[in-house]
């Protein structure tokens, strides 16, 4: 473990100060690529244009067509926080643009029943009695090559929204023959947002829309509907699916949370922000991602995915709450069983480990009591304690082993599976994902030839320094911004992947300690001469009498008054 100090650039740390941002602020954003106040704004003008956005226009002229024609559309959901939000900002959005409600509806596959994407089985499913004109695809479709060929042959035409990586043949991308699709990572496109979540890229396609409504004389500017209503649920799904959060999604975080703040939401976010004992006028982008999206993910992961749709989708506040209440009900179960996965993959791992502790290139794991629902979370456990691409397997009701995988900076998980795929042909009986994030379908009698070959590319593609665990900080936190003004100040900024939340780093010694919960470390700690109290989550180890830090703030509410705490996330001693 190394605790390293990222070097903030002086004269864009002095630049942000004198244009009046928070000394503090100024130090982190610095540090983190900013150098002219202009790039914090975030009004909804600084977006980039939906015209850069390759098929977003076809998108717009396809819908608006629809819309004029009154025909059936029906959106094709994913089971995921991203695909909920996505789903429920295309019902929303395309009834303010003027959509016939009657002639909407969405359907979503259940991870266990159906898998991922628009399966032919969905396609199926979504026709009904009624077969609709439009299929709509949110946060998937990109690599659903068969299942939009069957929607073709079918008379269907498919619009695929999605982020996802295109579909490899043979090495080579394939992009399924849809009648439009609108993906920044489909090739031609010059989208400068690249990490957008699926959620922006249906607010997009929406903003595309009105756009072209416009232009066709159905309202004036003055007139138009308020897309930005939809603003706090591309927030949430945004920062649930831990995309990277560069200019263009700071600047749709932001402002979600700036409608949320205010109390202009919807009334299903309201009501998770309730069920999590949050509050909507302190909205940080930590609440979306470790307090309401996964109590929506959790639907998708142990029951149905279209109870938290339904949450996100009606207006009265009545129902929201209590869907929002069995969707809490859902995530404690979802934390029972991801405890007790997490506690039986650690002691998988400990078999793997040598005598000396160093863990292996990539870590593969599988249990037949294991829960499809909950294999991602693990996975990223595993990946967090080992510093090591990990994936973890359960058995699915088809038979096949359905595995999620979480991956480490500088080794890009979609690329190593098709590096496994071509150097054992049938193994992977389906792939696809990110660099970070990646999913995969074998044979149970296929798990060790994967658990082999994944950890190979890893012992080829990984050196040392990549699987070194450092940790970054922005240095010492000043005595006189340790207060609880300032951490207000920092909670209410944008942070999340590719611009990190604030981590600091002090020398300190160790006054006391003592495990509270049978597996927290609770701190007593005096820094700079002043006693501060610390805690480390998950944490049972002892700490020497003196050590170095890495550590957040955060602030502790109890009756009434508020103390800043130290947040420890790692060691380093002398």
């Amino acid at each position: 473990m190394q605790i390293t100090p990222r070097d903030v650039p002086p004269r864009s740390a002095w630049a942000l100060e004198e244009a009046g941002v928070h000394p503090l602020l100024a130090r982190l954003f610095a540090a983190r690529g900013v150098s002219r106040v202009e790039d914090l704004d975030d009004a909804l003008a600084k977006l980039l244009p939906p015209s850069t956005l390759l098929g977003a226009e076809a998108a717009a002229r396809a819908l608006a067509d629809a819309i004029e024609r009154r025909e059936r559309m029906v959106v094709v959901a994913d089971y995921d926080c991203d695909g909920a939000t996505a789903c429920a900002v295309a019902l929303r959005g395309l009834r303010l643009l003027g959509a016939d409600p009657a002639a909407l509806g969405y359907v979503v596959p259940d991870r266990a029943v159906h898998g991922y994407g628009l399966t032919p089985a969905i396609v199926d499913l979504a026709c009904g009695s009624v077969p609709p004109d439009w299929l709509i695809t949110v946060d998937n479709g990109i690599a659903s090559l068969e299942g939009i060929a069957h929607a073709n042959a079918r008379g269907l035409k498919v619009l695929v929204t999605d982020h996802h990586l295109p579909a490899l043949v043979g090495g080579v991308v394939k992009l399924p023959d849809a009648a439009v699709i609108v993906n920044p990572n489909q090739p031609g496109c010059g989208f400068a947002s690249k990490h957008i979540a699926g959620v922006g890229v249906m607010f997009y396609v929406l903003l595309a829309t009105r756009a072209e409504l416009r232009a066709r004389g159905r309202f004036d500017l003055a007139n138009q509907p308020k897309l930005d209503a939809l603003l706090d649920l591309v927030a949430l799904g945004t920062v649930a699916d831990v995309v990277r959060l560069d200019a263009n999604n700071r600047r749709l975080v932001a402002q979600g949370l700036k409608r949320i703040r205010s109390g202009r939401m919807q009334a299903g976010v309201a009501a998770l922000f309730a069920a999590a004992a949050r509050e909507p006028a302190r909205a940080a982008s930590f609440d979306f991602g470790f307090a309401l999206g996964p109590r929506l993910n959790a639907a998708g992961r142990l029951s149905n995915m279209s109870m938290g749709i339904e949450c996100l989708l009606t207006d009265d506040a009545t129902r929201a709450a209590e869907l929002a209440q069995q969707l809490d009900a859902i995530n404690r179960e979802r934390r029972e069983i991801e405890s007790g996965m997490r506690e039986q993959a650690e002691a998988m791992v400990e078999l793997l480990l040598p005598e000396d502790g160093s863990a292996p290139p990539a870590v593969a794991l599988y249990d037949p009591e294991f829960h499809e629902g909950v294999v991602g979370i693990v996975a990223s456990r595993v990946k967090e304690r080992l510093h090591r691409p990990s994936f973890v397997f359960a058995l699915g009701q088809d038979g096949l082993l359905k595995g999620s995988g979480r991956s480490i900076a500088g080794f890009h998980l979609r690329d190593a599976l098709d590096l496994v795929a071509k150097r054992h042909p049938g193994v992977l009986r389906k792939f696809g994902g990110h660099a970070m994030a990646a999913g995969a379908t074998l044979a149970e009698e296929d798990f060790h030839t994967f658990e082999q070959a994944f950890a190979q590319v890893a012992l080829e593609w990984l050196d040392a320094a990549t699987l070194a665990r450092r940790v970054a900080t922005d240095g010492p936190l000043e005595a006189q911004w340790f207060n609880p003004e300032t951490v207000h100040a920092l909670d209410a900024a944008v942070w999340g992947p590719g611009f990190e939340p604030p981590m600091f780093e002090d020398e300190v010694e160790v006054v006391s300690q003592r495990l509270v919960g049978e597996k927290h470390l609770k701190l007593s700690l005096r820094l700079a001469g002043q006693m501060r109290d610390g805690i480390w989550f998950n944490h049972v180890e002892p700490l020497p009498a003196r050590a170095r830090l890495a550590y957040r703030v955060s602030v502790d509410s109890w009756n009434g008054r508020e103390r800043v705490q130290m947040l420890v996330e790692a060691a380093q001693v002398k």
